[in-house]
Formats: structure tokens, sequence, C-alpha cells
């Protein structure tokens, strides 16, 4: 009898395992090669690492879902894999680019459960973006389902650091309207002191040491799933949570129900050395596709809105009448007529002061209450847009008398229910030739491309913050220079802002001072990326601001045929250039407490002669020629709190 020893054994047990290991592993890279994902089946769970450039960028991260018909957790095992290419051209003509081509390689990784039951982990790697989402079979007879949780997880390395924003309370704030996604945010903090209760929204960002930057969101979010988030940090991961219940005043499922086969909304991961492809990803918009055609050919613009400085009282037939003036001499295309409309100018009245806007070559949005039962909000039009019937007639009244556009508010949640109503505004509307601005709303996650009709939400401590609370106006510069890398790099972002009086009220003389130059202003018109921007200007800046400013306001774009990063830290100071046609913006701002000096490369501008609107040392605005080098180098100092624009725009 021959005998074994035991480190033969052992050695022959730990090769056998790295065989099973080999035969269920699978990587799919990026096209470029830099970027790869590797996903295995260990200890019977399905999990996957990220590694950019052989640099370990998110380590062993949990994969499965539990539904009602069967738990893919734990106790799986392979099945197969697949893999493939897409290499696709697509337009669109609201988001950061008009023309963005998307290359990735796809991997399908497919597992059984202990019932025998299968689902499928679908990934798409491009040079900078992964994209994966499950996807549900038929199991037998069972031809609908209800994903009631995930265990999708976020595990970065040790040295990481954090930039989020917290979910909000359920049914707390404003007439219990939250979760609105308006929280601040912390910024570069250890993983170890992020454990809010009720988790970070969408998207995150984190700082992976000296390696590089990953931004964490979703996109593909229908009528037939819910919104979810991510979870405070525990046992070293972070891991996508859906609504609480407390939301919609406890109405709804948390999870969502499907019918099979089916698929989940898309988790997206955008890794790069640099915070450049951050800055510029469009992943939320490369794996989804328009749901529907647009009914007309939607314009976009700016517009004037009196409620943001003005207030309730300015909801009257006068008082909008100035603010249509306000518009036809900025040649903006809009006004947006807020809260109370129906109450304080009344349906005939309206249609007296709309036939008037037109006159001036002026079209006119109109707010709406999306609320009827989700929360107090009791602001009027209310329970007009939350019902079928209700919706329809009104929009059928709002076709005729030639509104353009709906600003819907106060819809607090992320459950498949608040979802359902999201889509069926924006479908209705379509079918009426109208746009839609959300409100005290969700993250957008790919609606840009998936409804026509979609031109933005808030969704981020917004204009109307400035005017309500002292804590918002001191970190105005701080936010503006986070949301190029985080809120506005996944989707439009309808801020309200370009406020140019000193004071944030109607008299203009005291009380809510504004901290931030003019020169800052303006460039939040360029930094921040909503197809259709309402500005916050009022009718006496036409007099009291300089002339130079207005021109710019008038010539200035609000749709992008490109979007480069230039420089920039989140919490420090951002410059970013858009395009559209020739004309370039580059804008900038800072949001330390004292004068950055910057030495900026703008290739696109070689040699050229371009205005530089900028800040003194007194921080009042500027507007001079100057011009870039041959080398496309320009040097720019930046006041704090203040900002900078380039253009070559004449």
């Amino acid at each position: 009898m021959k005998f074994i020893s035991f480190t033969f054994l052992c050695a022959f047990c730990m090769l056998l395992i790295a065989e099973v290991g080999a035969q269920n592993m699978r990587i799919v890279s990026s096209p470029d090669g830099n970027l790869n994902v590797r996903v295995s089946v260990s200890d019977d769970m399905v999990s996957y690492t990220v590694r950019y450039q052989d640099k370990i960028m998110m380590e062993n991260s949990p994969l499965g879902l539990v539904t009602k018909d069967g738990d893919f957790t734990s106790n799986v095992a392979f099945v197969d894999a697949s893999t493939g290419e897409i290499d696709k051209t697509y337009t669109q003509d609201k988001i950061k680019s008009s023309v963005v081509k998307y290359q990735a390689n796809t991997l399908t990784y497919t597992v059984r459960n202990e019932e025998g039951k299968q689902i499928a982990f679908h990934f798409r790697v491009s040079d900078h973006d992964i994209a994966f989402r499950y996807e549900l079979p038929k199991w037998g007879d069972t031809k609908a389902t209800v994903v009631e949780r995930e265990l999708t997880g976020f595990r970065f390395p040790s040295v990481s650091t954090a930039f989020l924003s917290s979910m909000m309370k359920p049914m707390t704030g404003f007439a219990r309207t939250a979760p609105s996604y308006e929280s601040g945010y912390v910024t570069e903090v250890a993983l170890e002191s992020t454990t809010a209760k009720f988790g970070y929204v969408f998207p995150g960002l984190f700082k992976v040491g000296e390696y590089g930057w990953i931004l964490l969101s979703e996109t593909g979010v229908e009528s037939n799933y819910n919104g979810s988030h991510l979870s405070g940090f525990k046992d070293g991961v972070y891991t996508v949570e859906y609504p609480h219940m407390e939301q919609n005043n406890g109405f709804g499922s948390t999870g969502a129900q499907i019918s099979l086969p089916g698929v989940t909304p898309w988790r997206t991961i955008t890794v790069g050395e640099t915070l450049k492809p951050i800055v510029e990803t469009t992943i939320p918009f490369d794996v989804v596709e328009p749901l529907y055609e647009p009914s007309t050919a939607y314009q976009y613009g700016k517009g004037t809105w009196s409620w943001i400085l003005w207030q309730d009282n300015s909801m009257n037939y006068e008082d909008q009448v100035q603010y249509i003036d306000l518009a036809a001499a900025m040649d903006f295309e809009y006004i947006l007529i807020d809260a109370w409309w129906d109450e304080r100018i009344g349906y005939q009245r309206m249609k007296k002061l709309i036939q008037y806007a037109n006159s001036k070559n002026v079209d006119v949005f109109l707010w709406y209450n999306s609320n009827g039962s989700a929360n107090d909000a009791f602001q009027t039009p209310l329970n007009k847009m939350n019902t079928s019937i209700a919706r329809k007639q009104e929009m059928e009244w709002l076709e005729e008398v030639g509104v353009k556009g709906l600003k819907v508010d106060f819809f607090g949640g992320d459950k498949q229910e608040t979802m359902r109503l999201y889509e069926d505004i924006l479908l209705d509307a379509n079918d009426y030739g109208l746009m839609v601005i959300f409100h005290g709303t969700t993250l957008p996650r790919g609606w840009e491309r998936m409804y026509p009709n979609f031109v933005g939400s808030e969704a981020v401590l917004a204009s109307e913050m400035l005017v309500f609370s002292q804590d918002v106006r001191e970190k105005e510069a701080f936010y503006a220079s986070l949301h190029p890398f985080i809120r506005n790099a996944v989707g439009s972002m309808e801020f309200g802002g370009v406020l140019l009086n000193k004071f944030l009220n109607r008299e203009n003389k005291a009380g809510q001072e504004r901290l931030t130059t003019d020169s800052f202003q303006l460039a939040t018109g360029v930094l921040f990326q909503n197809p259709v921007q309402m500005f916050g200007l009022t009718p006496n800046n036409l007099i009291d601001v300089p002339e130079f400013e207005l021109d710019f306001l008038k010539r200035l774009p609000t749709v992008w045929d490109e979007t480069v990063f230039i420089d920039g830290y989140p919490g420090k100071y951002s410059v970013l250039a858009r395009r559209n046609g020739k004309q370039w913006y580059i804008a900038g701002v800072n949001a330390e407490s004292s004068a950055k000096t910057l030495k900026i490369d703008l290739p696109m501008l070689n040699g050229q002669e371009v205005s530089l609107y900028n800040d003194d040392k007194e921080r009042q605005p500027t507007l001079d020629t100057v011009k870039v080098g041959r080398n496309g180098e320009l040097t720019v100092t930046v006041q704090p709190s203040g900002g900078f624009v380039i253009t070559n725009s004449k």
C-alpha cells in the first residue's frame, strides 16, 4: 500500500481549487485593454473585481439579488458565459456631447441557484466605464416576480476616500416631501465615517488613493423598476439599497415587480486615473435607448423666473408681465410661471398672459404640484398631475393655450410607484407637445435619452436654498466646484441660477447677501449643464449690472456639442470647456478662501484672441480681450468665491 504525504495532498487540493476557480472566472476588458472586470463564483457566491492599468480599483465585491421566487445571493453554481462587442454611434441634443461613439466589450455570466433557476450578470466595459445589470429569464411557468433586494456591492481599497451626499430621512422636510436629493456633501472623508442611517444618493465619487477616481451611479430606471441608492459603509462595503418603506407615505413596495424575462436597471462605474473621464462620461446614456418618439421638435433655451427672488407675492398678472418683458429684453425663449398661478392669476387671465408672452416671442412653462396623496405639499395647482384623467384634461388645455412646458414639483421618493408617475407624466406630456422639468425630485437616470421631452431635474441643493439658508450661501462656491464631478456628471441639473442681485430678494438692498461674484454667476451658466435654463435675473438687472454681463447671457447657449475637462479638484475649484458649434466657452470657479492662479491648457483656442470675463482684486466684474498662447496656454487668476469665462463667441 502506498501512502500519500500530507504536504502533497494539500498541494493537490490547492491546485484543484485553482483549476476550478480558473474554470469559472471570466475576464472582460475594455477595448483599449486598460480596464477589466473579473467575475467568478467563490464560496457559492458571485463576486467581481475591477482593475485599471493593472491596479486594483475595486476589490472582491458581491453580486446577487433576492426575488420572491428565488434567492441568488448564495449557494449558486456557474453555468456558462458568453462574450460580445458593441460599437455604436448616436446623437443626443441635450447632454454634454451631441455625438457619442460607444465601444464596449460584453460579458454575460450565468449561474443557477439550488432550485436550478438561472440568472445572468451582464457586463459592458468601455475604456473608462463599466455598466452591469441582472437579466432574469422565465422560470418554467413563472412569468412575473418581485425583486426584493440586492446584494450588489462596491468594495474599495482601504486607502480610498469618499465624496457623498446623504439620502434624506423619508417624510421629513418641507410638507413631508423628503427625500428630494437636496442634501450637502461630505468630501474626501474616510470610508469608515460614511455611515449615514439612510445611506447616500447616487452618484457617489471615490478617490482610490493615488491610483485614480471612481464614480458610481445607476441608469435606465423607468416605470418597471424602483430607483436605488448606496447604503452606508458596513463590513468594508457599500451595497445597493432599495427605497425605505417610509417613502411615499408608506405606500407602495420597496422592491420591483417585473415580468419575466426581465432586467434590472444598470449600475455604472466610471474609472479614471484622473478626473477627466469622470467629468466627460456619457455612460448614463450609452446603455439606454429612446422609449418613444418626440411628438414635436422640442426647442431648448433660457428663461426668466420671478418666484426665485420675488417669491409667492409675485404670482400676479402685473409682475409676470414684467418678467415676460425681461425675457424679451434678454432674447430669452421662456418664462416660468410658478406656484399659485391658478388661484392668483386664474385660467382665463393666464390665457391672456400667454398671448401677451407670445406677442413678445416668449413661450411659457407652468408650475404644477405632483402631489395628490404622497405628502403634504399644498401649493396649487394641486391634484392635476397625479391621476391619468386629470392630467390629460389639464394637458389638453395647456396645448390649446400654447404652453410649451411644465415644471412638476414635490415627488419625494424612489419607489416603483413614483417612477411610474414620472414616466406617466412624461409620456402624456409628449402627446400634447409639452416639455417637462422635475423639481423636488430624484436623480434623472438616463432620462435625457429615454424620454425625448424630459428637459431636466433639480435633485441638488439649488438656487432656492441660497435664498433660504445662510449656510448654503456660504457654501455656494464649494458646492459649485463639486457638481461637474458628481451630480452634473451623470445628468442634467436644473439649478435655476445666475443670480445677479447683490441681495437675494426683491428689494435688493439688504438681507440675504450673495457671497459670490458676478463672474462666478456667469461661469455657472456654463458649468451647470441643462438644456432649459431658468435664470434668476430680475427686471432691475437690466439697469444695475454691467451691460457686458447681459450681452454674455443673451448669447450663452444651453446645449452643447462637446464637453472637455480642463482642470480642478472637487471641493476646491473646477474648470471645464463646452463647445456649441465653433463657439467655445471655458468656465471656472474657485471655492477656496484665497485667489488662485491657474495656468490652463486650451488647445482648442491656440493663438486666438478671446474674451475673458473675470473679477478684479476687489471682486468686481471685468471684461478683457486676451490672446491664448500658440501652445494653448493661458494664465488666469480666480478670486475667492469668484469665477471666470473665456470664450471665442462674438
